[in-house]
């Protein structure tokens, strides 16, 4: 089956201004995360979803598809559904969202996610191993899962609670933003209201939670990369990029 997908990228980032077009080794941002994903070779079509001309201009120039969307989208979940719903995408049923800001997003991750979909759940997604010290930030978004890997709750808490610290390795996955669903999943995602427990949290994971959706998570045995909210986090993405294309030179 044909897959879509789609990288949402929004000009007005507050915590870190014009992130898509600031430069991560001298080429834009929102261009490196396009770049990765092309790579893994998972995209029958790969398409950029974007708010401002300047990115859909940068993105074109760099070879890719863009779209222009809607300014007064609240999600990258909006801006996705926008894309799913024109003529022209509408031979994709499955559709990958893979966020803006995440340039070592990994083929497992993706592959992955695509994965637990086609194992029947409503949407799919994937964690990595997290260890205790660094349960506690909010910026680690937290999944605990039942026996079949499917989530149970997200939260920028340290979940699950350990009685006893520490627990020891295995006890904390951290999610990873990306989401694979078919069309009518995220057409209901998109179409319905912000939940209580979404808007408490700032996860919109916990819409499809409340919704009664399945949320099969692919669990990986790798390190979970920087994504860049911050100028920390992009400083901290220059420096492992410049080792990354060193160690592969």
């Amino acid at each position: 089956m044909p897959v879509l997908v789609v990288i949402p990228a929004r000009l007005g980032s507050t915590r870190l201004p014009r992130k898509p077009l600031q430069p991560l080794a001298g080429v834009p941002l929102i261009i490196r995360v396009a770049e990765r994903v092309q790579a893994h070779g998972v995209a029958d079509r790969l398409v950029v979803a974007t708010d401002a001309e300047e990115i859909a201009s940068v993105a074109t120039a760099a070879g890719f598809e863009a779209v222009l969307t809607d300014r007064r989208h609240q999600s990258g979940t909006d801006r996705v559904h926008e894309v799913s719903r024109r003529p022209d995408f509408s031979s994709y049923d499955e559709i990958v969202n893979v966020q803006g800001d995440a340039p070592f997003v990994s083929a497992a991750a993706v592959f992955g996610a695509l994965a637990q979909l086609r194992r029947g759940f409503e949407l799919g997604t994937a964690a990595v191993p997290l260890d205790a010290a660094s349960a506690a930030e909010p910026s680690r978004v937290k999944v605990v899962l039942d026996r079949r890997g499917r989530a149970l709750y997200f939260s920028r808490a340290a979940i699950p609670f350990s009685l006893d610290p520490p627990w020891g390795t295995g006890l904390y996955w951290q999610h990873l933003g990306l989401y694979a669903y078919r069309r009518e999943t995220l057409s209901r995602l998109a179409e319905s209201a912000p939940t209580q427990l979404e808007r408490a949290e700032g996860l919109e994971q916990l819409r499809a939670l409340e919704l009664g959706l399945s949320i099969g998570v692919e669990r990986l045995d790798e390190p979970a990369l920087p994504a860049v909210d911050t100028a920390e986090d992009l400083r901290e993405a220059e420096e492992l990029w410049t080792v990354t294309q060193e160690a592969t030179r």
